[in-house]
């Protein structure tokens, strides 16, 4: 066994307060100004509107609607598409239940595609063989900033007519085919949530280029309420999703720095990418050849017949130098979780699964080899943009010091074959 320096102890920006956020006087400043005017919302402020254009201009679109979280960014994204109870959604195994329950609030059974566990991304493969007569919509999710395979899944969509809505909460300013994620799609559900690439603590926009959609979502965000328009209703059931303008002040600072805060992230995961490359039993989470990661997180897959006890056991041994990881993302895929396993929506009708087809709601573990296998070897590391290559060089001697603490010895690494495709055909690495 290779004999390893003990690192000294230091401590991480951590995203959940300033060390590891980019707040400053420009955001104070802003904030102090909406509340000088006394107008914190954004109907009648500055701020709601300057950010949605701005936003608009730097993701390339024509229209943005900020709204007041990533959870209602879904919601008003499936309100728009507007289905008919008991139609299905494709959606992915391994999301935020913010992603999922604005599904089941419109009625709609969301279907769960598999993802191939060294993305833990859904796939054109895994979304088809979830397809039915039924599909209204497809929601792919790109995990922790790295980007789905979208040219596949686009032509499969377009092919069947079926809109797809991208969950791009982890992944602002990533690209896949030289185009930006959540453009892509019919719609861009983003996230403005405390530990994203850019933040006000809660807070979400959506995005699209189609006219009717662009409609859609606004009225979604202000209780269907039309606005300026000459004889304004309330046209159809919706929620007031509306941002504050003391959420829209920060937004509208913070996207001023979006694109350096990813450019460091970007810049350390590759450092650290370097650094960890030679060590056995781990591996790093990097994108396709046609793509670019923002690194909501970094990610490890860890083979556990190299490492005792895989992904849990490392995450124990990095403790002990302070770094504090979460294996597995999520304990258990998100059909496991009660909501789905007893169907509890609204009081004992068990509405919208009373419509569902059984296939639909299938959740036998042998319809998700990647799903489980994805979340048996994930480990997932903190990053953000106030990581230096101090931090970088801290955070790998802690990683090789504690793989040399976990590894077995006289141990042979696993098959790194997908399980879900035998190979690394759904996935280039």
């Amino acid at each position: 066994m290779t004999e390893v320096a003990k690192v000294k102890n230091i401590k991480l920006p951590n995203d959940q307060d300033i060390s590891g956020r980019t707040f400053g006087e420009e955001e104070l400043n802003a904030v102090k100004e909406v509340l000088e005017t006394g107008t914190l919302i954004t109907t009648k402020g500055k701020y709601g509107k300057m950010l949605e254009e701005s936003f608009a201009e730097k993701m390339g679109v024509k229209y943005a609607f900020a709204c007041n979280s990533g959870s209602a960014a879904v919601h008003v994204a499936i309100a728009a598409i507007n289905p008919n109870p008991g139609d299905e959604i494709i959606t992915t195994s391994i999301t935020d239940m913010g992603a999922l329950t604005p599904i089941i609030y419109q009625g709609a059974i969301p279907v769960f595609a598999d993802v191939c566990p060294k993305t833990l991304n859904v796939t054109a493969e895994t979304i088809e063989a979830a397809m039915s007569e039924k599909t209204k919509a497809i929601i792919v999710t790109h995990l922790f900033g790295n980007p789905c395979q979208m040219k596949e899944i686009m032509e499969l969509a377009d092919s069947k007519g079926i809109p797809v809505i991208e969950d791009t909460a982890q992944s602002f300013l990533a690209t896949v085919d030289g185009e930006k994620v959540g453009t892509i799609g019919a719609i861009g559900a983003f996230s403005f949530q405390q530990g994203k690439q850019m933040t006000t603590g809660e807070g979400g926009i959506v995005v699209t280029n189609d006219d009717d959609l662009a409609r859609r979502l606004y009225l979604c965000i202000n209780k269907a309420w039309g606005y300026g328009d000459e004889n304004p209703d309330h046209y159809f059931i919706a929620l007031n999703y509306r941002m504050t303008e003391l959420q829209a002040a920060v937004s509208y600072e913070q996207l001023k720095k979006l694109d350096a805060s990813v450019e460091q992230r970007q810049k350390m995961a590759k450092l650290l990418d370097e650094k960890i490359a030679d060590i056995e039993g781990i591996e790093s989470y990097k994108p396709a050849d046609n793509a670019t990661m923002t690194y909501w997180k970094f990610c490890l897959r860890v083979d556990d017949s190299v490492i005792k006890d895989g992904s849990v056991g490392l995450a124990g041994a990095l403790r002990t130098y302070d770094v504090f990881s979460a294996p597995r993302y999520v304990q258990k895929p998100a059909f496991r979780c009660q909501v789905f396993r007893e169907q509890n929506t609204f009081g004992d009708s068990h509405f919208p699964f009373n419509l569902a087809r059984p296939e639909a709601v299938d959740y036998s573990e042998e319809k998700f080899p990647g799903t489980f296998k994805g979340l048996h070897d994930v480990l997932v590391m903190p990053i953000n943009e106030k990581y230096t290559e101090e931090h970088i060089e801290f955070v790998a001697n802690s990683i090789r010091e504690a793989v040399n603490d976990t590894k077995i010895e006289n141990a042979e690494a696993g098959n790194k074959d997908c399980v879900v495709c035998g190979g690394n055909k759904c996935y280039e690495v």
